[in-house]
């Protein structure tokens, strides 16, 4: 196995409560192709941190990975606003070309 999943997975053990650990695991496990566990910790950072965007939107890419489009849209609106209210361009831009692509695939 991965040994930055495992050196994240040792965190989240230590830290369960903590979305800092559940956002460095779910990234190893969304870069290590494993979407469906990297989205569960996802789902606990953004528990525990509701207006995290960059979270939102890898949450977004993982259902989108997992062919989940509606999960993957709702996401990806929600991460809009979170891009709206912290006044960040870019990933704005980023998820209204997901959003498009999600469209053009409908």
């Amino acid at each position: 196995m991965n040994d930055a999943i495992e050196r994240h997975r040792a965190r989240v053990a230590q830290f369960p409560d903590h979305e800092l650990p559940r956002f460095s695991l779910g990234k190893a496990l969304f870069d290590a192709g494993q979407y469906e566990e990297a989205r569960e910790h996802f789902q606990v950072a953004l528990r525990l941190k509701p207006d995290w965007m960059a979270v939102q939107i890898l949450l977004a890419r993982c259902e989108l990975m997992l062919g989940r489009r509606e999960a993957a849209r709702e996401a990806l609106e929600r991460a809009r606003v979170l891009a709206e209210q912290q006044n960040h361009a870019g990933p704005k831009a980023e998820v209204e070309q997901l959003l498009a692509d999600l469209d053009d695939k409908s």
